[in-house]
């Protein structure tokens, strides 16, 4: 994946108001998040050329519309975007396989042919390969298992590092609800991956 080159006259590193340092370049920033954001695009979806789309066009609409914001408010606004295109992916992937099991085909607004819809495939997919462990595969699968809001906080609090505020930003709602959803995703994981502790 091939982060986007954005023009920038300062390369040195910013303070963000917790003391941790973030890119000053939109590049930097992009090339900082990418593999995690596909990661995480790739674990939602469960399709690598899906999660691959989500995350381009994630970083295009950062580029395109947030690129003179302060670097410390690109990291809730990327993972925000995001969130928010996989969300629309999911949806898109339903109501083409609703009009697929009604219709048996169907049409795209062009009028070319929807192709049917299958299932991801539940094998090992490539991450299950790369990391070659079955803690990681059972992990995923119960993070899959989560209700969408709790995955959400848990990707961006534990995997992604966010904190509470930044996270409720990305998630658009109140820090509360991101506790909340964080601590119901905890015990879920907990319960589910007992024989792992």
């Amino acid at each position: 994946m091939n982060s986007l080159a954005v023009p920038m006259t300062d390369n040195v590193l910013a303070e963000e108001a917790g003391g941790q340092s973030v890119p000053a370049t939109l590049d930097a920033f992009l090339a900082q998040v990418e593999r995690r954001a596909f990661r995480m695009a790739e674990l939602q979806l469960g399709h690598r050329e899906d999660a691959f789309d989500a995350v381009q066009d994630a970083m295009l609409r950062l580029v395109r519309h947030y690129r003179d914001k302060p670097a410390v408010e690109w990291s809730p606004l990327f993972w925000g975007i995001l969130r928010r295109r996989i969300v629309d992916l999911q949806r898109r992937r339903k109501v083409r396989s609703i009009v697929v099991g009604w219709l048996g085909g169907g049409h795209d607004g062009d009028g070319d042919e929807l192709p049917a819809w299958e299932p991801a495939d539940s094998g090992p997919g490539p991450l299950d390969r790369l990391h070659d462990a079955q803690s990681w595969r059972d992990m995923a699968a119960a993070v899959r298992k989560l209700p969408q809001r709790q995955r959400e906080a848990f990707m961006l609090r534990v995997l992604e590092g966010l904190d509470v505020a930044d996270t409720a930003r990305a998630m658009g709602c109140s820090e509360g609800s991101v506790k909340t959803h964080l601590s119901r995703a905890m015990h879920h994981l907990r319960d589910q991956l007992e024989e792992w502790r």
